[in-house]
C-alpha cells in the first residue's frame, strides 16, 4: 500500500467494547500512517466518525454504530523521547504497554496508569484516565503538555493548556468527540526502580478502610482496596487494602507481553452466581490474611494483574458484563458507600471485581473528566438484562442524591439526565464538540440523533 493511500471503511461484526454487551455491526478503517488520518476524518460516506483504540472502554463510548470508526492502533510510533527530562511525544495509537517497554529502562514511568496497560495513549487522554496515585498526581490530563488534533474538516491543530485552552479542556476526557487525537506530548515521572514496595492489609469493614485510606494517602504514593461486596452487617466493605511506594534499587526490568494464559471461550452465563462469587470472595480474603504483609512487586504485577489473562472479559459469557463506577463527594462518601454496598449485597447480583479508592483534590483539566475529590467505587456485573439494569437504576438514585457521578469510560447505560447533572460543563463541552464526531455514548446522553 502506498503511504498516501487512504484505507477503506469495511463492515465488521467482531468489533466490541470491553463489556461485550453491544453487538451491532461497525464500519471501520485501519490506517497505518498519520498522513492518512485527515482523509479518513473527512470521509463523507456516513454522517459521523470516531477514533477508536484498543477498546478497553466497557460501554459504548468507543462505538459508533450509525457512523464510522477510525482504528488508531496502526498509528503507533514514537516521535521523540528526551531521556533527561522525561518529555515524550508519540502517536496516539501507541499502547501504554509499548511506551513502558521503552521508557522504564531509562528510569521513567507513566504519570498515572489505569488497571490495564493495553490502552492507547490517545484513549488514555480521551478518557482522562486515573490510577492508584490520583491523590499525588491527579489524572492523565494533568501531565499532557500539548497534543495534535485533526478536526472533522481535516484541519490539523496543536492545542495545549495555553494554546486554544477551551478546546484542550474539551479534548481531555472528551471521549474523542472534539476530533481525532493524532499525537500527544506527555511529561513522564522519575522512578527509582521497576519494582514497588507493597504492603497488603486485610481489613474487616468500611470503618477500617477509611482509617487506612486517611493514613496511607500521606505515607504512600499508590493506594487502592479490593472489597468483598457480598459481605453484610458488621463486615460490610471488608477487603484487602494495598499501598505502595516505588523501590529505589535501580532494577529497571521491563515486562513481557507474551502472556501465557488466555480465556479461550466464553463461560456459561450461570458460572458466575451469588454462591460462586461469595465463595471466591471468602477464599480471596482468607488467602491474603495468610500472605506476607510486605512484598516487593514488579509494576506489571502491581498495576496490571488482570493483563496476565488475555480476554478475561470472556469470563462473563456471551451476554457480557456491565461495569458500574461512581464517585461520591467528600462529606457524604463514607455513608453513601455503605448504602451502595448494602444495596448490591441485597440484590444478590455478583461482582468479584470490586474496587474502592479515594481521590485526592488535584483538579482534572477536562470538562468531562470523571476524577474529582471523594471516593470511587467500581464493580463488574454479569449482564442479566432487566435485572441488572434495575439494580443500576437504584444505584443511580443513591449516587445522584449524594451529588456523585458515573465514569463515562465505564458506562453503557447512564440516563441523559444523570449525565447532565453529573457533568455541569456538558453544555460548554457540547459547544466545543466537533459536529462531525459522534459516538453511541454521546447520542444517548445528549439525546442527539
Amino acid at each position: 500500500m502506498l503511504r498516501s493511500s487512504i484505507p477503506r471503511f469495511t463492515d465488521r461484526t467482531d468489533v466490541f467494547s470491553w463489556g461485550r454487551v453491544r453487538r451491532e455491526p461497525q464500519r471501520l478503517a485501519h490506517p497505518t500512517f498519520a498522513d492518512q488520518l485527515s482523509g479518513l476524518a473527512v470521509d463523507a460516506t456516513r454522517p459521523s466518525r470516531l477514533a477508536t483504540g484498543l477498546r478497553r472502554s466497557y460501554g459504548d463510548s468507543c462505538l459508533n454504530g450509525p457512523g464510522l470508526l477510525i482504528d488508531m492502533t496502526g498509528v503507533d510510533r514514537f516521535i521523540s523521547f528526551d531521556r533527561d527530562t522525561g518529555r515524550l511525544v508519540a502517536e496516539a495509537g501507541i499502547s501504554l504497554s509499548h511506551i513502558l517497554q521503552v521508557v522504564v529502562p531509562q528510569g521513567w514511568f507513566l504519570p498515572t496508569t489505569p488497571g490495564t496497560r493495553f490502552v492507547t495513549l490517545g484513549g488514555a487522554v480521551a478518557n482522562d484516565v486515573h490510577g492508584k496515585n490520583h491523590h499525588r498526581f491527579g489524572s492523565m490530563g494533568c501531565s499532557v503538555r500539548s497534543l495534535g488534533l485533526i478536526s472533522g474538516d481535516g484541519a490539523r491543530l496543536t492545542i495545549g493548556p495555553n494554546d486554544r485552552p477551551d478546546l484542550f479542556a474539551a479534548t481531555i476526557g472528551g471521549l474523542g468527540l472534539t476530533g481525532v487525537i493524532e499525537w500527544v506530548e506527555l511529561q513522564l515521572v522519575r522512578v527509582g526502580s521497576a519494582y514497588l514496595d507493597v504492603e497488603t492489609i486485610p481489613y474487616d469493614n468500611l470503618g477500617a478502610f477509611w482509617a487506612l485510606a486517611d493514613e496511607s494517602t500521606v505515607s504512600h504514593e499508590h493506594t487502592v482496596a479490593w472489597i468483598d461486596c457480598m459481605s453484610r452487617g458488621a463486615r460490610t466493605g471488608r477487603g484487602v487494602f494495598t499501598r505502595a511506594n516505588w523501590a529505589s534499587d535501580g532494577a529497571y526490568t521491563i515486562h513481557s507481553d507474551r502472556t501465557w494464559k488466555s480465556m479461550p471461550l466464553e463461560l456459561p452465563g450461570f458460572a458466575l452466581n451469588r454462591l460462586s462469587v461469595a465463595a471466591f470472595n471468602e477464599f480471596y480474603f482468607r488467602l491474603h490474611k495468610m500472605k506476607p504483609r510486605h512484598q516487593r512487586q514488579h509494576y506489571a504485577t502491581y498495576f496490571y494483574p488482570l493483563d496476565a489473562v488475555l480476554n478475561w472479559n470472556r469470563l462473563y459469557g456471551r451476554r457480557g458484563m456491565m461495569q458500574y463506577q461512581c464517585v461520591v463527594p467528600p462529606g457524604s462518601d463514607r455513608a453513601v458507600m455503605g448504602v451502595l454496598l448494602d444495596e448490591i449485597s441485597r440484590s444478590g447480583q455478583a461482582s468479584f471485581l470490586a474496587v474502592l479508592k479515594t481521590f485526592g483534590d488535584v483538579a482534572s483539566p477536562g470538562l468531562l473528566s470523571f476524577p474529582r475529590p471523594g471516593a470511587t467505587l467500581a464493580l463488574d456485573f454479569p449482564n442479566r438484562g432487566v435485572e441488572t439494569l434495575a439494580l443500576m437504576a437504584r444505584l443511580d438514585r443513591i449516587v445522584a442524591d449524594a451529588g456523585g457521578a458515573l465514569y463515562p469510560a465505564k458506562d453503557g447505560r447512564m440516563p441523559a439526565d444523570m449525565f447532565r447533572r453529573s457533568f455541569p460543563d456538558w453544555q460548554r463541552f457540547a459547544g466545543l464538540k466537533d459536529p462531525k464526531m459522534n459516538s453511541d455514548f454521546w447520542r444517548r446522553v445528549s439525546l442527539d440523533d
